[in-house]
C-alpha cells in the first residue's frame, strides 16, 4: 500500500497540480482512512518547494450546521471560505467519508440555500487555482461498487495511477473534432436528442483536475437542445439516490422531468433559472471504469458513456448558463446498457460505446490500458 500511496501522491502533487516553489497548497480531506495519503501529500508538497495547509471536513458536522442554518450565516461562511481560497495557488481534496447519504434528510430549501451561497467559492477554485479532487477507497465505496475492500483498492489504484500522459495525447483528435463540430445527435433507448456545440471549446481532462480522470467536455449552445433523454445510471445528489431520470427538453430547457421521486427532482431543478438548462456535454473514456457506483467522480469517466449536465457551465467552455447546480448525469451506451449512438454533423462517431472513426480508435478501452 505504501508504494501505491507514494505513486498516487506524486501524481497529485507533481502532475495534477504541478506544484512549484513558493506556491500555497490547501489539502482538504474527510475521513480517517485518508490520513496516510494526506501525510504523503504534505511531504511531497514540501519536497516540491510548496507550502502546505490542511483543512479537515466532516459531513456529519456539516449536516448539523445545515439543519438550522440561516441565509446570513451562509453569507458569512461564503466570505471566509472565499478569502481562504483566494489566498492559495493549488487545492487538493481527498474525500473518504463513510456515509455518502449523510445529507439525505436536509430539507431541500436549506440545501439549495447552501449550494447557492457557496457557489462563488467553488467557481473561484475551479477557475482560478490549480486543483484536483479525488475519493479515497473505504468500505462504503467498496460496498457501493459491489466489491470486497481489497478488490476495490486494487481497482482504485489501477484507475487513479494509469498513464495520464498517454491518455492526454490520445484525446487530441477528439478535441480537434469537437472544436470543428456544430450539430450533435445522441440516440439510445428512450433517448433522441439534438443540440449544437458550435464555437464552444472542447476541453480534455486527463488527470489535471479529477482523479480518476478521462473525459473530454464542452457545452451545448444554451437554447439549441431539443428532444428527450432517459439516463440509465443511478445518481446521488444532495444525499438522495435518483433513478429512472427522464428529461423532455425544448429550446435548451427541461420542460418536463421525471424520476423515482418526481417532486424532489423538480425541486432541485427549480433551484434557480439556470438549473433547467445544460452546462456540460462530455464523453467518458477511462478504460478501467466500466460500471456505475453512485460516485460522480468515477461514473462520469465510464468508458462508453457520456454525461449531460443540468446547471452551470465551466468558464473555459462557457455557454452563458449560470446556476448553483452542476449535476453530472450519466448515460452508458455500451451494449450491456442498451447501446446507443453519437453523431457529429451527420457522421457516426461512436456506436455502442466504441469510437468508429479511425483517428479516435486510440480512445477505445483496449488501446488506452
Amino acid at each position: 500500500m505504501d508504494e501505491r500511496l507514494n505513486k498516487l501522491s506524486q501524481v497529485l502533487v507533481g502532475y495534477s497540480c504541478d506544484v512549484q516553489k513558493g506556491e500555497r497548497v490547501l489539502v482538504s480531506y474527510e475521513g480517517e482512512p485518508c490520513k496516510p495519503l494526506i501525510r504523503r501529500i504534505i511531504k511531497d508538497v514540501y519536497k516540491a518547494g510548496g507550502l502546505p495547509f490542511a483543512e479537515i471536513r466532516d459531513s456529519s458536522i456539516t449536516r448539523e450546521i445545515l439543519l438550522g442554518c440561516e441565509e446570513g450565516q451562509i453569507d458569512f461562511m461564503k466570505e471566509y471560505q472565499l478569502a481562504q481560497m483566494k489566498g492559495i495557488d493549488a487545492y487538493i481534496a481527498v474525500r473518504g467519508g463513510l456515509n455518502s447519504s449523510e445529507l439525505a434528510d436536509i430539507p431541500p430549501d436549506k440545501l439549495n440555500m447552501y449550494n447557492r451561497g457557496l457557489r462563488p467559492v467553488l467557481d473561484y477554485r475551479v477557475n482560478h487555482t490549480k486543483w484536483v479532487v479525488l475519493r479515497y477507497p473505504n468500505d462504503s465505496m467498496a460496498q457501493l461498487s459491489g466489491m470486497s475492500l481489497e478488490g476495490f483498492e486494487n481497482f482504485y489504484f489501477d484507475v487513479c495511477t494509469l498513464d495520464y500522459g498517454k491518455m492526454s495525447k490520445a484525446m487530441d483528435p477528439l478535441v480537434d473534432l469537437m472544436n470543428r463540430t456544430d450539430n450533435v445527435r445522441v440516440k439510445g433507448p428512450g433517448t433522441d436528442l439534438t443540440f449544437s456545440i458550435k464555437d464552444i471549446p472542447a476541453i480534455k481532462c486527463s488527470g489535471e483536475k479529477n482523479i480518476p480522470d478521462g473525459e473530454v467536455y464542452t457545452a451545448p449552445v444554451r437554447n439549441s437542445m431539443n428532444g428527450v433523454i432517459s439516463y440509465n445510471t443511478l445518481s446521488e445528489e444532495q444525499g438522495f439516490t435518483f433513478d429512472d431520470i427522464v428529461f423532455e427538453i425544448e429550446n435548451g430547457k427541461i420542460v418536463k422531468a421525471g424520476a423515482n421521486n418526481t417532486e424532489r427532482i423538480n425541486e432541485l431543478l427549480d433551484t434557480d433559472e439556470g438549473a433547467r438548462f445544460f452546462g456540460e456535454f462530455a464523453l467518458g473514456v477511462n478504460p478501467y471504469v466500466l460500471k456505475p457506483m453512485k460516485d460522480t467522480l468515477f461514473d462520469e469517466k465510464i468508458a462508453g458513456s457520456f454525461h449531460l449536465t443540468p446547471g452551470a457551465a465551466y468558464e473555459d467552455a462557457f455557454n452563458g448558463n449560470k446556476s448553483a447546480v452542476h449535476w453530472d448525469l450519466v448515460m452508458i451506451q455500451r451494449p450491456d446498457y442498451g447501446g446507443g449512438e453519437i453523431w457529429f454533423d451527420g457522421v457516426l462517431v461512436r456506436k455502442d460505446g466504441l469510437f468508429v472513426l479511425p483517428e479516435l480508435e486510440c480512445l477505445n478501452p483496449d488501446n488506452l490500458k
